[in-house]
């Protein structure tokens, strides 16, 4: 313990601040307890936070559920919504639909994967599309939810489900949650940050009038100004606006209408898409576009003109680079969210990365030697895992056959060669070649291949032992089962309503 790292110093609060320190603090709660470690995190109310993303995916339930936090009561305090997938509206061209859900397509028939069977059907001109048998989508289409059944037996064990929820209430219960557990937080503006003449690492950040701040370990969650890794650091960014050229977004509330549904809905537009996530007290609206082929007033002017009802904010106009800093890691700082790098809202990946981003810390936790081997490792599985987010991104792009100058840019422009090999293999096999540090997997690649209008030429040999019509009752017997199985189930804000009177209870 001589060489233990005991001042923690997270610099910027909201989600990644928050996430972050409450994870942090779970961790290490028996030497805070002690004072054996000290942990504290410095945000200013005169700086603001980006809170665009309020949807997320699966694995922030493990999240919350590895600080035992209760759902019933995240719920409440976060106005959170289930979120069983995205709808993807007019991707291809103006009224299509598609659906990419949190779950597989079943179990395997004959050994085989049910989506080889679907992808067999398909080629012979047996079935149109891959949803009926994907439980969320279901449950999507039909407005219901319940929670996963535990007996693996029962078509409703085989999905999962994520939140869409305000970003901003999300950091304020993770800030009780971490103080409770004896992290510290200061009110301040930083105006400097000291350097140790010996190695260039952080050794302290200064506020206004002098006061400063030491630390070993310094965690950058400054948004995408990036005030310790980037603009103190000098760590160097790369830059991804070529695969992915939007690079504003607007954002607005507006009033809640009708139910709420339990997903996000992602609309193509002329010059990039638009968000709809619904929470309990007002839907999130969004436009995220290319200022290459529009202009922010008649981006805001299109988004107003689309939303549910009337704004209940100014527009909050967002410009960022896509990409990622050449060290998530660098020296005695870790850097997560927006410091650590932005590759859109699409897929809702950013409160993922955060998560994934702590997890790796506690992984590969330093000591004062910050060995660099550990430092190299932990940013080597950093750029796989966000360059696999990029890829799969950019295929939503890539595939979508809507006409405009933007779209035309994305079907011609050059792909990563990850990528390239990925398209190849699905179009040839209907296989999805995964690698190391996927945040996606093969179901979710499925969905968007598919629904993008892209099936495979072939399929595994072996599920052509079994007869097509065979095989072809046995799914519709599935699809059934599932249809059935869904329709017993309450409407989401049912559940919703159920929820809270079991905190309140």
């Amino acid at each position: 313990m001589e060489r233990a790292i005991r001042r923690i110093v997270v610099v910027g609060g909201g989600s990644a601040g928050w996430m972050a320190a409450a994870s942090l603090a779970c961790s290490f709660s028996p030497r805070l307890a002690s004072g054996d470690l000290s942990l504290t995190v410095v945000e200013s109310t005169a700086i603001g936070i980006v809170g665009v993303g309020e949807a997320t995916i699966p694995p922030i339930r493990d999240f919350n559920a590895a600080l035992g936090i209760d759902e019933a009561e995240f719920v409440r305090a976060t106005r959170a919504t289930i979120k069983l997938g995205i709808e993807f509206r007019d991707w291809t061209s103006n009224g299509d639909r598609f659906f990419h859900g949190f779950g597989d397509y079943g179990p395997p028939l004959d050994r085989q994967a049910a989506a080889q069977h679907l992808f067999r059907l398909k080629g012979l001109g047996l079935i149109n599309d891959i949803e009926p048998w994907s439980v969320p989508s279901v449950m999507a289409a039909q407005n219901r939810f319940a929670s996963p059944l535990r007996d693996p037996r029962s078509v409703l064990s085989a999905y999962s489900y994520a939140y869409q929820f305000d970003a901003a209430l999300y950091a304020t219960f993770l800030r009780s949650y971490a103080e409770k557990l004896g992290v510290q937080r200061l009110d301040r503006r930083i105006v400097d940050v000291s350097l140790r003449g010996s190695d260039g690492f952080i050794d302290a950040v200064v506020f206004e009038g002098g006061e400063r701040l030491e630390g070993d370990l310094f965690i950058d969650c400054s948004g995408f100004r990036g005030l310790l890794i980037e603009q103190t650091l000098k760590t160097g960014y790369e830059d991804w606006t070529h695969w992915l050229p939007c690079d504003r977004a607007v954002a607005m509330p507006c009033p809640s209408v009708g139910e709420t549904t339990p997903f996000t809905r992602v609309t193509a537009r002329e010059a990039g898409w638009q968000w709809r996530i619904p929470l309990q007290h007002r839907t999130g609206n969004g436009y995220v576009y290319s200022s290459n082929f529009v202009d922010d007033e008649a981006a805001i002017a299109d988004l107003r003109s689309q939303m549910d009802g009337p704004a209940l904010a100014e527009p909050n106009l967002l410009r960022f680079v896509t990409g990622r800093r050449r060290k998530a890691w660098n020296r005695n700082c870790v850097s997560l969210g927006l410091a650590c790098g932005f590759v859109e809202p699409l897929e809702s990946t950013s409160i993922n990365l955060i998560q994934t981003g702590v997890g790796r810390l506690l992984d590969l936790f330093p000591d004062l030697d910050f060995d660099p081997v550990v430092t190299d490792e932990y940013n080597r599985r950093s750029a796989e895992e966000v360059e696999r987010v990029r890829d799969f991104i950019i295929l939503h792009y890539h595939l979508g056959r809507r006409q405009g100058p933007l779209w035309d840019y994305c079907r011609a422009m050059s792909l990563p060669d990850t990528l390239v090999q990925k398209i190849a293999l699905f179009r040839a096999r209907g296989e999805v070649a995964l690698l190391e540090n996927e945040s996606f997997r093969e179901s979710s690649w499925t969905a968007i291949f598919t629904g993008l209008g892209v099936w495979p030429d072939r399929w595994s040999p072996l599920t052509d032992q079994t007869p097509a019509g065979d095989t072809f009752e046995r799914m519709e017997r599935r699809a059934a089962l599932i249809r059935r199985a869904v329709e017993s189930l309450s409407p989401h804000d049912r559940y919703l309503a159920d929820l809270a009177t079991s905190v309140t209870a």
